[in-house]
């Protein structure tokens, strides 16, 4: 069975609208509540949140639809993802849901589902719970009206989640004079994070941790890194720290206010982790979008880059199954596996701190470990694969690559989300990537017609 309720990382769309509207959260919780209570003992979800004022209505429609089914439900309020995938495999429940669309503006919702071990749910499940949704089956199970499950708030859940990521710091290693900028994006970590880096010895500054409902992500977090950085520059401070809306991914700027993506700081933590004989799998796991040289940085130092496709959870499923304990995105994604189960913004942030407070060097000289490939990214929309099969695409294609031979790569891949085809290229020369891309675009619009 084909999908259409779930995506790349769940389930995402207008909130109200579609399929982020009430009805359907009573639904998808309905039947994740039947597709995980099994067995004779008391079944538990557990429900985390970011700050979206939509969540006030789907959170309490996913409650009820968990209870319906007999399940107990543990509500822990505005919760990063990994926070909530951590609790879920803390307090051992049977389900965990994040409501959150991610680095996306507050128009926008989604669920993320977790299984009782704290990882995404695979393909299959998601769409064996889609299946059950589209068979709309669940009235003939519900709950006896004596077993309809209860509902608790966890009035400690952010302690735990704190301890736990401090937990993730070397000991006897302290922030103490390290003056930080901390962007929390409006968003599910605001009381989190500052908290996290002030008990461990920080001066913080926080920017972006006054949620309304409405300023999630709104000029700032990981994708709006602007006040973030000129925050760094404008006090003086030794490092600053962008998260998104749901603290699953992070940006870092340094002293000078010049951006790390997370290619910069997988390369960063590889290498130290590598010297130290804690990186595992040989290598790390990235997408087909991580730059060119970020695999060529860590070639010298004898560390393999395996690539996925696009998805912070397909890079998992490879960690998973090859034994690696560092992984991630370009976007910021950073998966050490060593302590989640998800990416997470903030473990990923103290691993940077960490080798910065080893190192005593400023960030300027120990972040940027290697010099990016000029990449550039061009999106064409497209009503039909067929294009992609055109001769004069295909030979535009092979002429690109042919051009750019072993100092650089073309990619070309079509959109998850929308009818569009992203045609990337990257190579040494800036000049002859752009003449590539420009002119795989104009084969495929050639072919478009």
């Amino acid at each position: 069975m084909a999908r259409k309720l779930f995506g790349t990382d769940g389930i995402r769309g207008t909130a109200n609208r579609e399929p982020m509207t009430a009805e359907t959260a009573l639904r998808v919780a309905m039947a994740a509540g039947r597709r995980f209570t099994r067995g004779p003992h008391r079944h538990v979800a557990v429900i985390g949140k970011d700050t979206r004022l939509s969540n006030y209505m789907i959170e309490p429609a996913m409650q009820a639809g968990f209870i319906s089914m007999g399940m107990d439900v543990v509500l822990v309020g505005p919760m990063p993802t990994p926070g909530v995938a951590m609790l879920t495999r803390t307090l051992r429940a049977d389900v965990g849901v994040m409501i959150s669309a991610s680095h996306n503006p507050f128009e926008d919702n989604g669920i993320k589902l977790f299984g009782p071990d704290g990882y995404k749910l695979s393909d299959a499940v998601e769409a064996e719970i889609e299946q059950m949704i589209a068979l709309n089956e669940q009235a003939d199970h519900l709950a006896a009206p004596a077993a309809l499950g209860r509902a608790r708030r966890l009035d400690y859940a952010e302690g735990r989640y704190i301890e736990f990521i401090k937990y993730t710091f070397p000991r006897g290693l302290g922030l103490d004079g390290l003056k930080i900028v901390l962007d929390c994006a409006n968003g599910a970590a605001y009381k989190i994070a500052p908290l996290v880096l002030y008990e461990l010895g920080a001066d913080v500054i926080t920017i972006g941790a006054e949620p309304n409902g409405t300023n999630i992500n709104k000029d700032c977090g990981a994708t709006a890194t602007q006040a973030m950085r000129d925050k760094v520059v404008e006090t003086s401070a030794d490092l600053g720290i962008a998260l998104d809306g749901d603290a699953d991914r992070l940006m870092v700027s340094d002293e000078t206010g010049a951006l790390l993506d997370g290619d910069q700081v997988m390369g960063l933590v590889a290498r130290y982790w590598n010297d130290a004989n804690r990186l595992n799998g040989g290598g790390v796991v990235a997408t087909v979008m991580s730059n060119l040289g970020l695999e060529r940085y860590l070639e010298q130092h004898g560390i393999s880059l395996v690539r996925t496709k696009v998805g912070d959870r397909y890079v998992l499923e490879h960690m998973r199954a090859n034994g690696f304990n560092v992984g991630g995105e370009q976007s910021g994604h950073i998966i050490l596996s060593d302590y989640a189960t998800t990416g997470d913004g903030m473990i990923a942030a103290l691993q940077v701190l960490a080798v910065a407070v080893q190192s005593n060097r400023p960030l300027s000289e120990l972040g940027r470990v290697f010099t990016p490939y000029p990449q550039i990214l061009r999106n064409v929309p497209i009503s039909s694969d067929e294009v992609l099969q055109a001769e004069r695409v295909k030979q535009a294609i092979d002429d690109g690559r042919h051009s750019l031979g072993n100092d650089g790569r073309v990619l070309i891949r079509k959109s998850g989300t929308e009818p569009l085809v992203r045609v990337m290229a990257e190579g040494t020369d800036e000049a002859l990537v752009e003449t590539v891309v420009g002119d795989i675009v104009a084969a495929l619009q050639d072919a478009i017609g």
